[in-house]
This record gives C-alpha cells, sequence and structure tokens, in this order.
C-alpha cells in the first residue's frame, strides 16, 4: 500500500502538470494500452474457445486410461515459471525450432515467434489448461441424471452440449476467461521475452522500460495509474462474469455410466485430446531435450550459475517464510468474531489488483531518494513475492484454520490454552499438512518469479530466472536452455515434495 501511496504523491507533487498531460496525451501511450487490451482479449478468446472441446470431452470420456495424467498434465502450467515455457516455446516455434523445421522442410509458410503470436502461444499454453479445468470441475458437478437422461433420449455430442452442459458450463467458462483475461493484462514476462519491440509493447513492460532503460519517473507513474485502472476494470469483469444455475436434483450414482460411442465420436476425441496434450507436453519436451544437450556439468561449475542457484532458493525460502506468517495472522483475525473479520479473510485476494511490477516500481520511487535502490533488492524481492503469494497460500491455509476454530478454539479456551502452547499443541498438527503446501507453493512461485528481479536485480544480486534473461538476451540459448531445466526441476521437485509429504502425512493419520 505504501507503493501505491508513492505513486499517487509522487503523481501530485512530484512532476509536472504539463508533462503528465503531454504522456497522458502522447500516442504511444495509447498504442500500448490499446495492444495491451487487444492481446488480452485474443489471448483469452482463444483459450477459452480451445478449453470448451477440451473440458467437455474430457467429462465425456471420463474412464479412458491415462485421464488422470492427461489432468495432471494440464495443472503444471500452473505452476512451471513463465521463462521457462518461454525458452521452450523459442525452442520450438523460434527460427531454429522443432516446429519451424518440419514446417519448412513441408514447404509451409513460417511467421516469426516474436510479437503477437507468440504472445499469444504462450498465453494459450498457460491459460488453456486452466480453463478445461475449470470448466471440467463445473460439468462434473452437474447432477447425474441430467447425464443419464441424456444418452437414454440418444443426444448427439453437439445436442449434449448445446443443452445439458452448456448452462453448467457457462457460469464457470465466463469466471474462467474474466480472470484469464486479468492475467493476461497483467502479462509481464511473456511479453518482455516474446514482445519484439515497441509494436508489442504492454503497460507492464512499459513500466518497465521507463524506469530500467529512459530512467522516465512520470512516464512510470502514468503508466502505473492506467495499469491500475486496466486491472481494476478487469476485477470487476471477473466479479460481474457468468452467474448462477439451478442445481437441480442430484441422484446418487451407485455404478459409473456405461455408454457406446460410434468411432466418429471416439476418433474426435481421441484426436483433440491428443492435440491437446500435445500442446501441453512439447514446451516440457522441448525443454528437456535442449536442457540435456547443454553441458549441465560445466553450467553447475560456473561461479555466477551457482551464486543465482544460492540466492534464488535464500530469497524464496525467505519470501515463503515472511508469506506463511503474514498468511497466518491474516487467518487468526479470519476466524476472530468482529467487524474486521471480512476484511481479513479477504485482504490477500485484493494483492490480485496490483501487479508485481507495479508494486515494485512504487517502491522503487519511494526509496530512490534515501537509498541505492539496487542495494536494497533482496528485501524487495523477498517482500513483494511474500505478497504476491498471499492469496494463493490463503486458500490452502485458511480453510483449515477456519476447520480447527470450530473444532478445537471453544476446549482451548476453557482448558486455558493460547498463544505458543495453542499452537504448538493443538493447532499445528492439525494444520501442517496445508502450510506445508502453502509454502511450497509460495517458494515455487517465488523461485520462479522475473517481474520483481527483473527491475532490481543487478551484477550482484542475480536469481535463476534473472540470469536465464540474460543469457537469452546474450544468444547463449543452450546455457539458458541448461538453465530452464535446472529451474523446472527445481520448481516442480519442490511442489512434488510438499505432495508426498501431505500424503504421508495423512496416511499417518
Amino acid at each position: 500500500m505504501g507503493a501505491i501511496i508513492a505513486l499517487i504523491v509522487f503523481a501530485v507533487l512530484g512532476g509536472s502538470t504539463v508533462d503528465i498531460i503531454d504522456i497522458v496525451t502522447d500516442q504511444y501511450v495509447w498504442r500500448i494500452i490499446r495492444f495491451t487490451l487487444w492481446q488480452a482479449a485474443l489471448s483469452t478468446v482463444l483459450s477459452a474457445v480451445l478449453a470448451i472441446p477440451v473440458g467437455f470431452l474430457l467429462f465425456e470420456n471420463k474412464y479412458f486410461y491415462g485421464r488422470e495424467l492427461l489432468l495432471r498434465l494440464f495443472a503444471i502450467p500452473l505452476v512451471l515459471p513463465q521463462i521457462v515455457a518461454v525458452l521452450a516455446i523459442v525452442s520450438l516455434y523460434g527460427n531454429q525450432g522443432f516446429v519451424t523445421q518440419a514446417l519448412e522442410g513441408a514447404g509451409l509458410p513460417v511467421g516469426t515467434i516474436y510479437g503477437l503470436s507468440g504472445i499469444l502461444i504462450a498465453h494459450v499454453f498457460f491459460n488453456m489448461p486452466l480453463i478445461a479445468r475449470v470448466v471440467l470441475g463445473a460439468l462434473n458437478a452437474m447432477p447425474s441424471e441430467y447425464e443419464r437422461l441424456s444418452h437414454q433420449l440418444d443426444m448427439g455430442a453437439m445436442q449434449r452440449l448445446r443443452h445439458i452442459c452448456w448452462p453448467y458450463m457457462r457460469p464457470a467458462l465466463f469466471n474462467a476467461s474474466a480472470l484469464v483475461f486479468m492475467l493476461c493484462v497483467t502479462s509481464f514476462t511473456v511479453v518482455l521475452t516474446l514482445g519484439g519491440g515497441p509494436r508489442a509493447t504492454t503497460l507492464e513492460v512499459g513500466i518497465y522500460q521507463a524506469l530500467t532503460f529512459d530512467f522516465d519517473i512520470p512516464r512510470a507513474v502514468v503508466l502505473t495509474a492506467m495499469q491500475l485502472a486496466l486491472t481494476a476494470f478487469a476485477v470487476f469483469m471477473f466479479a460481474r462474469a457468468g452467474g448462477n444455475i439451478d442445481a437441480g436434483m442430484t441422484l446418487e450414482r451407485t455404478r459409473p455410466l456405461i455408454i457406446k460411442r460410434d468411432i466418429r465420436q471416439t476418433v474426435l476425441s481421441v484426436v483433440v485430446l491428443g492435440l491437446a496434450a500435445l500442446f501441453v507436453a512439447s514446451p516440457f519436451i522441448a525443454i528437456f531435450v535442449k536442457g540435456i544437450a547443454a553441458d549441465l556439468l560445466k553450467l553447475i561449475g560456473q561461479p555466477a550459475v551457482q551464486n543465482a542457484i544460492l540466492t534464488s532458493f535464500v530469497l524464496g525460502a525467505l519470501a515463503a517464510s515472511l508469506c506463511i506468517i503474514v498468511t497466518l495472522a491474516l487467518c487468526e483475525g479470519a476466524v476472530r468474531k468482529g467487524p474486521m473479520q471480512g476484511i481479513y479473510s479477504h485482504a490477500a485476494s485484493l494483492v490480485l489488483v496490483v501487479p508485481p511490477i507495479v508494486i515494485a516500481a512504487g517502491w522503487f520511487i519511494l526509496l530512490r531518494p534515501f537509498v541505492i535502490v539496487y542495494e536494497a533488492a533482496p528485501y524487495l524481492v523477498v517482500c513483494v513475492n511474500a505478497a504476491m503469494a498471499l492469496p494463493f497460500a490463503m486458500r490452502f491455509v485458511l480453510p483449515a484454520r477456519q476447520a480447527a476454530a470450530q473444532r478445537h478454539d471453544r476446549l482451548c479456551a476453557q482448558l486455558g490454552l493460547y498463544g505458543f502452547n495453542k499452537w504448538r499443541l493443538v493447532l499445528l498438527p492439525t494444520m501442517i499438512k496445508p502450510l506445508s503446501v502453502g509454502f511450497a507453493f509460495a517458494f515455487a512461485l517465488s523461485l520462479g518469479d522475473l517481474g520483481v528481479i527483473a527491475l532490481f536485480g543487478s551484477e550482484k544480486v542475480q536469481t535463476l530466472p534473472f540470469l536465464i534473461l540474460q543469457r537469452m538476451g546474450s544468444y547463449r540459448t543452450n546455457d539458458a536452455a541448461g538453465l530452464a531445466l535446472m529451474l523446472c526441476i527445481f520448481t516442480l521437485g519442490i511442489l512434488m515434495l510438499a505432495d508426498r509429504s501431505s500424503i504421508s502425512l495423512k496416511g499417518k493419520k
């Protein structure tokens, strides 16, 4: 909040009114705004249109072999560091990419990956699986007798989609699409690396360029205010999207619904789901192939890489620890009855309104008169990354704390257990699973973040994503691929370890 106040104060007191008016009326600024909205709208529409048949066919084919594996594959882009996915997409669709070479060999025209096309491919890679999973979840909540009756009436797939599934799919689809639009409006890493120049620049990248290259603080302030307005608009859309539907009656399904499908629908399902799986899996295959081809042992032996790995893990662990501490404080306020209870419950969600680069820009302006900003980079990275992970950590921890409050708080009060003893003896054993998952998720998000470190990074403070960006910028793509493979392994390893730990803890109980 202090960072945002700093931006407002500077806009009112620090800059010339004439300068600000000139910036607001600058055609380049409005071109950035138009491109920000255009790429976000296109990315959202493409992701939603592709997700509808994928989610519907996943619902229609509940019992095929490999369905759970496909759903797990669709979950990985949600936690994959964006710089890793960008490098993988360049390995596939770049000038020397696998797909590009195959298309050239077939005599087909090939465009450039840099610009709007690359941004759209990356955004669809991240967001199509998200929308498909949300759509599938909505369809799974549909009363089972509706599906059974549709097959008894011998309705075709398109008829079931239109008359039975669409009313249940639509609210979830619109809500997920509004969220995706907001994510695309605030996209930074994808546009920074794949934008390809001034014609493909968004507000987030414009803020970064104004502070890092031009050192034009009035322009950064104006662009930040516009970014906040667009994000608030996206949040408004998210709140207004979709709608409610009647739940209907739900019968308990005692046995699976066995359906005989014609060969055309089976072939269609195999083709659509196969292409979706290939589209999502191919970047992982590409980064693995390119990463293995790099000299990993030589890379690990470089002092710069060792320092980047150590810095990433230290900053990630500190950010995750701070995130969990703040999360627990908010959860304590959320379970205590009073006028502030609702504020504590939803405080973390407010972070989604303000993108990381906006918070970083505010701190940049706030601290610049007092300290050398780049020397404060570690503290800023930890604080901003901890704040950005708060909404996700709260989703894991708050329900567990609310359940523990209903079960144990009254008894603890009767026994005189408060403070540390209450947490050590009662709450911690029941909340260790969500706390570990929340910590791992915050750790993974911080480990792969590029937005804050791109603004404050220097030769003294470098993380793995920052080092990957540098190696990509100096055309050392083999080194970048090897570092991306390491970062991918670290991120997925942390999440898998947390998942295994949660399963083992559940088993012990």
